[in-house]
């Protein structure tokens, strides 16, 4: 099932353009139907998101019940399994560490006592949180998007998420409850970040949104964006797994579908300078395959989007996934650390056979919500950037102005803008 390509054959040439347009634009018919939903949310506000909440969740809602209480939340949240509450504070423990030490600090220069210039950091006031819940629930994204929030010292943390059988997921409550969250919100889909980038009369506006989501979603936070900020347009998930001669087949075939469960068109990729690992992990694969809960899912991923490709050396099979780009890039190879340097472009770093794609997941610290479908090549992952705010600040005493008035006032006057170059003039007019 899972197809073996020799690198720069015509047949490979062909998967990769497929890859690239698998997570292509929203079609005309979806940046509409987000578009009314957009527009209907800013002008009905309440009332516009209880009706799409009873038109695509089959939930009815009321301004008085559109916002789950704390007491319900904390109930919600005691049916977690304890040991489970364990495992989720172990890893929230690792995320909340990895990302204070991003943390970063205002700066000032001062050498010069007439002037000085710096940088101010502040966090943003309010973070909306999205959380879907659509064919599986992800308490793990939900500690990946608080967390960094907190750390970062945002005032306010809301999160939306639509009601799955009647309830949200117990472990999305816990999470949500050991991650900081003030508010949460039962409502989900593109009416739900609309909610959060334009403020209802329950729902308040956030500065930020940020979570994964379907289509819909996605197309809601490029629609909105500019009305608040947002993480990333994420789509669907990727692992590239770089393998040498020695790389053990069924780690490699089992990192492969722990990308492809997740979705349809999501991508797994081997790239290696060994035929026979290629060979052999797309032998295991199909044995894994059949044992898992979620096999038809993962096996439309590799039929589509699944590939090995053989490459004459390492070096080629480096140039490969810098082209690529992958959310997830894992290191099969001897020595790992060392080819550290040689990766250009990803997400996430996975070095060596006991780091799969998982760890990173849920549990080593760094934050799992990554930039995808080559977008690598200029983004991050989300931090604790994505919550702050950075501003200039400069201060110059009469003294410190005065020895540049006359190169600030030459550089306006040459870009014809004589009202900067007179805020300038005015201010030592009595010396001229």
């Amino acid at each position: 099932m899972l197809k073996v390509y020799e690198y720069k054959s015509k047949e490979c040439d062909g998967f990769l353009e497929k890859l690239s347009l698998r997570a292509s634009s929203p079609s005309a018919e979806i940046v509409k139907t987000v578009t009314d939903i957009i527009e209907d949310v800013k002008a009905r506000g309440d009332k516009a998101v209880l009706e799409y909440t009873e038109k695509f969740d089959k939930v009815t809602l009321s301004s008085d019940t559109l916002e789950m209480s704390r007491q319900n939340l904390e109930a919600l949240a005691d049916k977690v399994p304890q040991q489970l509450k364990n495992t989720i504070s172990k890893a929230a423990e690792n995320i909340r560490k990895y990302h204070e030490k991003q943390l970063r600090q205002s700066f000032f220069d001062s050498e010069d006592t007439e002037k000085f210039t710096g940088m101010r950091i502040t966090p943003k006031n309010r973070a909306g949180i999205y959380v879907p819940g659509g064919s599986a629930a992800y308490p793990s994204s939900v500690l990946m998007n608080c967390i960094p929030a907190k750390v970062a010292g945002v005032n306010e943390i809301i999160m939306t998420t639509p009601l799955r059988g009647g309830e949200i997921p117990p472990a999305v409550a816990y999470c949500a409850l050991i991650s900081g969250v003030d508010r949460v919100f039962l409502c989900g889909g593109a009416q739900a970040i609309a909610a959060m980038a334009y403020g209802t009369e329950t729902i308040p506006q956030a500065d930020v949104v940020a979570g994964p989501g379907n289509i819909f979603v996605a197309t809601a936070k490029r629609l909105v964006y500019g009305a608040c900020d947002i993480d990333m347009i994420a789509g669907p998930s990727e692992v590239l797994v770089i393998a040498d001669s020695g790389a053990n087949p069924v780690y490699a075939a089992a990192d492969l579908l722990s990308q492809a469960e997740h979705d349809a068109i999501a991508s797994s990729l081997l790239i290696t300078n060994s035929r026979e690992v290629a060979e052999k992990t797309a032998k295991e694969l199909e044995t894994q395959l059949a044992a898992l809960e979620r096999s038809e899912i993962a096996g439309k991923s590799i039929e589509s989007f699944g590939a090995a490709i053989v490459c004459r050396d390492m070096d080629e099979c480096f140039e490969l996934a810098a082209k690529v780009a992958p959310e997830h890039l894992e290191l099969l190879t001897e020595n790992p650390l060392g080819d550290l340097s040689k990766v250009k472009n990803a997400g996430s770093i996975f070095l060596g056979e006991y780091s799969p794609e998982p760890l990173g997941d849920y549990f080593a610290g760094p934050n799992h919500v990554l930039p995808t479908n080559g977008t690598s090549r200029f983004a991050s992952p989300l931090s604790v950037d994505t919550f702050i705010k950075k501003s200039g600040v400069i201060c110059y005493s009469r003294k410190g102005l005065e020895e540049y008035r006359d190169d600030i006032i030459r550089f306006a006057e040459s870009e014809g803008l004589s009202a900067h170059a007179n805020s300038i003039r005015v201010r030592f007019k009595e010396q001229e």
